[in-house]
């Protein structure tokens, strides 16, 4: 199970992305796929063939973990 996650980087715009699992306390790095924009625009330092980025956890300020759209799917209108 992935996740969505905004990365908050100092002095730089938030990266959006999915995880594969969220980093434990031990970890260094984090392994983001498909970085983005929270608009969904590319990263301009971030060439657009890439698909999977590391980044240290030490250049991190906080990491935003956003709902799963699924869960929102399942639970749908109900009529009595």
């Amino acid at each position: 199970m992935s996740f969505t996650v905004i990365l908050h980087i100092p002095n730089e715009t938030s990266v959006a992305g999915e995880v594969e699992e969220l980093p434990k306390p031990t970890d260094n790095i984090i392994v983001v796929m498909n970085p983005r924009q929270k608009d969904g625009k590319d990263l301009h330092y971030i060439d657009q063939g890439a698909v999977k980025v590391i980044w240290p956890l030490a250049k991190i300020s906080f990491i935003e973990v956003l709902g799963d759209s699924e869960e929102e799917k399942i639970i749908g209108f109900v009529r009595e």
